[in-house]
């Protein structure tokens, strides 16, 4: 079964044509999971996990960029975010919804920072809403969708300091989502549990370090999500992206590891299945 773990069908990319996107998805008998990003966003995976039981899923959570208002250059979707306090007990609420799977995605996310907020605090900041996320998990035992960017000029240190907040939580049932590091960073997380999950990125071309990421990592360890409206495939890009697409991500792991699409599909839908607890 093809499982895109990480969609956002709950963005505004999405209000014109839901309903058509998740007729694609009905009719090739796909899983989804709709991530959160704050509490808006949050609420309305929940929604369409209630609204397309058994196809779509939820996940809730505050994601680092919107503690702090400022403009987040993505590359196909520019926008300005919005600063949210972490209230607890608002996604204890939601994480006990039906349909409801993940506390996520939450993290770091260092690639970006407001002028008036100083390196410290800005750290500072996300490590404790990460940390209270993580502990919030913890007690729901629900698994956690990790993001984690680094800055330019150091990539890899947030994923370091990423690993000491996990430790610091004593909790590590997570999967970090669109994985861009490298290897030694891959088996860090691998070594205390954690999944790998993969985008489109792996079809870019210039994505060597990744691509040997891919090829050392077990398959059981491997699962595949679209990160959608973003990241479209190469051969899609350009094009807003949808779950149906995540078929070129598996079908680019099935190449570097020398499988058949089928075994790949399978591997990466089982693999989801346990992971979250789907029905």
């Amino acid at each position: 079964m093809l499982i895109d773990t990480h969609a956002h069908l709950n963005f505004s990319a999405f209000k014109n044509d839901l309903d058509e996107v998740m007729g694609r998805i009905t009719d090739s008998g796909m899983k989804v999971i709709n991530v959160g990003s704050q509490l808006t966003t949050s609420r309305r995976a929940v929604e369409l996990a209630k609204k397309y039981p058994g196809t779509c899923y939820a996940a809730i959570g505050l994601h680092p960029i919107h503690l702090f208002e400022m403009h987040v250059d993505v590359e196909e979707m520019p926008f300005n975010s919005r600063q949210e306090d972490y209230l607890t007990e608002s996604y204890r609420t939601l994480a006990l919804r039906p349909g409801v799977v993940a506390v996520g995605e939450v993290g770091l996310d260092y690639f970006q920072k407001p002028d008036d907020v100083s390196v410290t605090d800005f750290k500072m900041k996300q490590k404790w809403v990460f940390l209270r996320q993580l502990k919030l998990a913890k007690e729901l035992q629900l698994p956690v969708i990790l993001h984690c960017r680094g800055a330019q000029v150091d990539m890899r240190r947030a994923y370091l300091d990423m690993l000491q907040v996990m430790t610091e939580a004593d909790y590590f049932r997570a999967v970090v989502h669109c994985f861009t590091a490298d290897w030694e960073i891959a088996k860090k997380f691998v070594d205390i549990g954690c999944m790998i999950s993969f985008t489109g990125i792996i079809t870019y071309p210039k994505t060597d370090k990744l691509t040997t990421v891919v090829k050392r990592l077990p398959m059981e360890k491997i699962m595949v999500e679209t990160d959608c409206p973003y990241l479209a495939p190469q051969i899609v890009r350009g094009q807003r992206n949808e779950p149906r697409f995540v078929q070129y991500v598996a079908g680019r792991i099935a190449d570097i590891k020398g499988l058949s699409y089928d075994e790949v599909e399978e591997a990466t839908g089982n693999n989801a299945l346990q992971f979250f607890n789907l029905k």
